[in-house]
C-alpha cells in the first residue's frame, strides 16, 4: 500500500499512523546509540499496535549468544544476523497467530555513536536495515543502509539515528514506488548536515525490477552522499568493505569510450605503484572514478542511464567504479583516505597535471591552490603522470616537462623531488599515445572502423550490439 498525502508527514506522524495500522507488527533491536527508533513509537502513543519486542543487546558477551559470534560488530555482517535472528523468531511466535492478517517486520540496526570517552576524530557511523513483509504471508525483503553520523554530540547523533529509522519503516511500508523520493524522505526533519547515507541496497522477491547501482546514484543526486561504490561484478557496496585497509590506483576519466590510453595509463602507473608497497606482492584496488561535476569538464546533461552504461562497460573489464560528485582532486583524495591508510596513487595525464596547477580552480579555498596541495597529498598520496603527445611540436611531453607557470614552479619541483609526482613514461606504450577518447569517439561517430583497435575488446563487443 501506497499512502499519498496531501501534507508531508512528520516523523512523529508517522510514527503515529503506524501504531495505528493493525496490518504492520514487528521486532525492534538497536546496538549502539541507545533504542531511539523504538522510542519514537512509545513516546508518540500506541506502540503495542507496532512492537511487538524491543531489544538491545550491549554487552558482546550477549550480543554474541544471541547473533552468533562477530570479528566486527558494526558491519553488515553483524546487521544482517540480526535480521536473521530476530526476523525468524518474530514469525515462528506469531505467525500462526495473526500471520493472515499481518506483514511482519524486524527493524535493526547496530552503530557506533559518539562515545563519552571519544577525543574527537573518531567515526561515527553504522549499518540500519528492516527486513519485511510486503503483504501477509509473503516472502520476505531486505533494505539495508550505511549511515556515517556526523552531528558533533552523542544526544544529537542518538535524535538522528531515531529519526531515521522512523523513516525508513515508514518508507518501505509506504513509499517504496518510488526510489526519489524513497531515498529523499529518509532524512525528513533531519538536517542534511547530520548524516551521510553512503549505501542503500534493496533484495527480495519483491525488488526484482530495482537496480541498486540507480539507488546508489540517486543518493549522490539527492545529496546524501559524495560518491557510489560497484564492485567489479556490479554489486553496491559501502566503500569501507572494498577498501579497508588495501592500496588503491585510482583513475579518473569520463570514459566515454573507455580507450587503451585507459588501460594503459592503469598498467604503467602500476608498476611505479608496486615499488611505493611493503610488500611488492601486495594486490590493490584498481579504481575507475568518473564525476557528476568534473572540476574541468564541459557541463552537460548526463543520465542516470548513460553512467550505468559507462559503469557496465568499466566492469567487464574487471575493475571497481566510483561515481561521485568531487570536482577538485583534493576532495577524491580525502575521500580514499578516509578508508584506507596503505597508499593510495592518482593516475593522470600531462596535461590534467598542468591544470592542477592553475589558481583560479581553487578561489573557494581560504589557503588557494597551497591548501588545496596540502588537502590531496595527506597521507602519502602520490600522481602518477601519463604522457601525453604534444600534436603541435610532434613530441611526448612527460611529467618533468609540464607547462607550470613560472611563480609556481618551485612548488612543483619541491613535489618532484620528495616523490608526490611521479612520471610513468618509462612503462607506458607508446603506440597508443597518438589517439585520445576524443578522437575515438569522433571515429565511432563518423563510423570510421579505426576506432576498432584503439579501444579494449570488450568495448568493440558493446558498441557493436548499440
Amino acid at each position: 500500500m501506497t499512502i499519498q498525502d496531501p501534507k508531508p508527514l512528520s516523523t512523529r506522524g508517522k510514527a503515529l499512523r503506524l501504531n495505528l495500522d493493525p496490518s504492520n507488527y514487528g521486532t525492534f533491536a538497536e546496538i549502539g546509540a541507545g533504542q531511539e527508533t523504538a522510542a519514537v513509537f512509545f513516546r508518540v502513543g500506541g506502540a503495542s499496535g507496532t512492537i511487538a519486542k524491543s531489544i538491545s543487546a550491549y554487552d558482546m558477551t550477549m550480543s554474541d549468544a544471541i547473533y552468533g559470534p562477530s570479528p566486527r560488530y558494526v558491519s553488515r555482517e553483524r546487521l544482517v544476523s540480526m535480521l536473521d535472528h530476530e526476523y525468524a523468531v518474530l514469525t515462528e511466535r506469531l505467525a500462526p497467530k495473526r500471520g493472515e492478517t499481518t506483514q511482519f517486520f524486524a527493524f535493526c540496526n547496530t552503530v557506533r555513536a559518539r562515545a563519552y570517552s571519544d577525543k574527537g576524530g573518531a567515526e561515527c557511523q553504522g549499518w540500519v536495515g528492516i527486513r519485511y513483509q510486503h503483504r501477509p504471508g509473503g516472502k520476505p525483503n531486505d533494505i539495508l543502509l550505511h549511515v556515517r553520523m556526523l552531528d558533533d554530540t552523542n544526544l544529537e547523533q542518538q535524535r538522528s539515528l531515531g529519526v531515521l529509522g522512523v523513516n525508513l519503516i515508514w518508507a518501505a511500508l509506504h513509499q517504496r514506488d518510488n526510489i526519489k523520493s524513497f531515498v529523499e524522505s529518509l532524512i525528513d526533519d533531519l538536517r542534511v548536515e547530520s548524516m551521510e547515507i553512503d549505501m542503500l541496497k534493496f533484495t527480495g522477491p519483491d525488488f526484482g525490477q530495482i537496480d541498486n547501482r540507480e539507488v546508489a546514484l540517486q543518493l549522490v543526486e539527492s545529496n546524501l552522499t559524495e560518491a557510489a561504490f560497484f564492485t567489479s561484478d556490479g554489486e553496491v557496496m559501502q566503500a569501507s568493505e572494498k577498501l579497508y585497509r588495501q592500496p588503491v590506483l585510482v583513475l579518473r576519466g569520463s570514459f566515454n569510450p573507455v580507450t587503451l590510453v585507459h588501460t594503459d595509463m592503469l598498467t604503467s602507473a602500476g608498476v611505479e605503484f608496486r615499488t611505493r608497497l611493503k610488500n611488492p606482492d601486495q594486490p590493490w584496488i584498481e579504481l575507475m572514478e568518473f564525476s557528476m561535476n568534473n572540476l574541468f569538464a564541459v557541463r552537460s546533461e548526463v543520465t542516470h542511464a548513460d553512467f550505468l552504461a559507462r559503469a557496465d562497460i568499466l566492469q567487464k573489464l574487471g575493475k571497481s567504479v566510483l561515481i561521485s560528485k568531487f570536482g577538485a582532486f583534493h576532495r577524491l583524495g580525502t575521500y580514499l583516505s578516509r578508508y584506507t591508510q596503505e597508499p593510495v596513487g592518482l593516475v593522470l595525464s600531462v596535461d590534467v597535471l598542468e591544470k592542477l596547477f592553475q589558481e583560479k580552480w581553487y578561489e573557494d579555498l581560504p589557503g588557494g591552490i597551497l591548501e588545496n596541495f596540502g588537502r590531496l597529498f595527506k597521507n602519502a598520496l602520490r600522481l602518477y603522470v601519463y604522457p601525453i603527445l604534444d600534436r603541435e611540436e610532434g613530441a611526448v611531453r612527460t611529467a618533468q616537462k609540464a607547462r607550470i607557470p613560472d611563480h609556481l614552479h618551485s612548488l612543483f619541483e619541491y613535489l618532484l623531488q620528495n616523490d608526490r609526482i611521479l612520471n610513468t613514461a618509462q612503462h607506458a606504450t607508446r603506440a597508443v599515445l597518438d589517439y585520445w577518447t576524443s578522437d575515438v569517439r569522433q571515429m565511432i561517430a563518423n563510423k570510421d572502423p579505426r576506432w576498432r583497435a584503439l579501444v579494449p575488446p570488450q568495448i568493440v563487443e558493446a558498441y557493436s550490439r548499440e
